[in-house]
């Protein structure tokens, strides 16, 4: 199309999914959304969607770099059909230095790139460690409007939304990839872009992706404020979508943008249940598994992980699989069927007695001077993780493992037991968190679920003592706070990095008891270093958030 009049615009925010290295996919997929709005002056794309985001260290081949060239050069040559002009996240190579970038396309050619400025480096975050930082971007000019472009963190900081509305931006576009945590989406929308509005009174346009990426899964989110702070549009969250924006001049000539849809976006604990799904179900097909398999032990974290494999994948593609031992109730066997029933998958049982025999046979000699203890309860464990390996080796699904953030925190799982597996969905979900997602499960068919039944587990499941069933008579609570307050002390020690004296100060605890929670926390930090990965869900994961290390004497008691 020729150039819109200066006084109009129909820009299209596309919120999409990214296939990280999969450059061909990225571009085709920029391309079938420009085909679809013929008449738009402009598409906007995620922050580096021709490479996908994060690309971590793969970014630092040549070959990629190389390969983006040739794609950007070819996806603005196609420009030259005189439809809507391009705004492609991309990365570029000057010598030594790496950038990441935004590249405007028009007309046939690449009419501007601007680098990113500020570069994460905290959290999932280490951008310093493969790009340099650009220099504070200029505005660009374009059919007669002038453009700021931050990039994701630009706009988290003040520094470069001040310099563009200094050197006369007349509208802020700001490309992201900005993962989910919890609360996240109001923190950007009201705390962190709703500032900038605020500071350079101009209207802006925040575009998010969406999907998995390893321990990282992205929400949309995405939406358009105006100058004088007011929502115009709101995208879905977790869902991709096309937002047609219009804008126009008003008698001052500012930039204002037409009302739209402002959608609804998910409260607690939906935000959770949905990224546990989408995470899932992209690390899954995208490493192109037919399905999962899981232990369903009648247990309360087996039960949610094989509702949110349903979600994600579909019933048909979850196989569960009951391992009981002697210890192994009745009232479990029952919930576990009745679970499998109520979800609709696939359950098989094999019993792991005649292993455990096997085993105690083989040992007897050599634990013949001692007494029973952890090391027999370990043993079944990683009999089962064994069973459960093999069926995935022989019949090729993923293995699920099903430990929350509370077991991790302390070391209540076993190592080559139920920590063996490809992926663990409550990963970072405390305990409490778990029972919160069951409760809402069982009253709630998610929206982007593809088993849409409620409830998935019976009520016992939820309501019963929690129980690894390793001996006779066991409760979790034999050996452990009861959840409510072990989590509350967790939480201050993982999330908010607090001292012992710290979370006795604020709730009263016994201090023999916390301090023996933060050394259990020090010292099964060799274990979390083997753990599959999971999704990031708050703001300090075990991996990518929380980096200590395994060997060291530090104690705040």
């Amino acid at each position: 199309m020729t150039d819109a009049p200066a006084d109009t615009l129909t820009i299209v925010l596309s919120q999409m999914t990214q296939a990280v290295g999969d450059l061909a996919a990225n571009a085709e997929a920029m391309r079938s959304v420009r085909a679809r709005h013929g008449d738009a002056d402009l598409i906007v794309y995620p922050e580096l969607q021709l490479i996908g985001y994060p690309p971590e260290d793969l970014v630092l081949k040549p070959a990629l770099a190389a390969r983006a060239a040739t794609l950007l050069a070819e996806l603005a040559a196609e420009t030259a059909d005189g439809g809507p002009a391009m705004l492609v996240g991309s990365v570029e190579r000057d010598g030594p230095h790496l950038y990441n970038v935004v590249a405007l396309l028009d007309g046939g050619r690449i009419v501007a790139v601007r680098r990113k400025h500020e570069l994460p480096n905290y959290g999932t975050f280490d951008e310093k460690r493969v790009f340099a930082p650009g220099p504070l971007p200029d505005v660009v000019e374009w059919r007669g409007v002038k453009l700021g472009l931050p990039i994701c963190e630009d706009g988290w900081l003040p520094t470069v939304c001040r310099h563009l509305a200094a050197q006369g931006a007349e509208l802020l576009i700001s490309v992201n990839g900005s993962p989910y945590e919890i609360d996240k989406d109001d923190r950007r929308l009201s705390h962190v872009f709703g500032i900038r509005v605020a500071e350079t009174r101009l209207p802006l346009a925040f575009l998010n992706r969406i999907g998995g990426q390893d321990e990282l899964v992205f929400d949309g989110c995405s939406f358009v404020l105006n100058a004088d702070g007011s929502t115009a549009h709101r995208l879905a969250d977790w869902e991709a979508e096309e937002r047609v924006t219009h804008w126009a001049k008003d008698a001052d000539g500012r930039w204002i943008c037409a009302p739209g849809v402002v959608a609804a976006w998910d409260d607690h604990p939906a935000d959770i249940y949905h990224a546990m799904t989408i995470a899932l179900r992209d690390y899954v097909t995208r490493n192109r598994f037919p399905g999962v398999v899981l232990g369903l032990s009648g247990g309360i974290d087996s039960a949610i992980c094989a509702a949110i494999a349903a979600d994600a994948l579909g019933p048909d593609k979850v196989w569960c699989v009951m391992l009981p031992s002697r210890f192994t109730s009745k009232e479990s066997l029952d919930d576990a069927a009745r679970c499998a029933d109520m979800i609709g998958c696939r359950l098989d049982t094999i019993p792991i007695v005649p292993a455990v025999e096997a085993f105690d046979t083989m040992l007897e000699g050599s634990f013949a001077d001692r007494d029973v203890d952890i090391t027999e309860e370990n043993v079944q464990s990683r009999i089962r993780g064994v069973t459960l390996m093999a069926l995935s080796n022989k019949f090729g699904p993923m293995l699920l493992t099903t430990g929350n953030k509370s077991e991790m925190s302390v070391g209540y799982a076993t190592i080559y037991g139920d920590m063996a597996g490809g992926y663990n969905p409550l990963k970072d979900a405390y305990k409490t968190t778990v029972f919160a997602l069951a409760k809402w499960r069982n009253a709630h068919a998610p929206r982007l679920s593809r088993n849409p039944v409620a409830p998935v587990m019976p009520e016992r499941i939820i309501t019963k003592p929690p129980s690894a069933e390793l001996r006779p008579d066991q409760k979790d609570e034999d050996s452990l706070p009861p959840y409510e307050d072990l989590d509350r002390m967790l939480h201050m020690l993982v999330e908010e990095e607090a001292s012992v004296d710290d979370v006795v100060a604020r709730y009263g605890f016994d201090r023999d008891a916390v301090a023996r929670i933060e050394r259990l926390l020090a010292i099964a930090e060799y274990k979390r270093r083997q753990a599959p990965p999971g999704v990031k869900l708050s703001t300090r994961n075990f991996g990518r958030d929380r980096r200590y290390p395994i060997t060291h004497g530090f104690r705040t008691a």
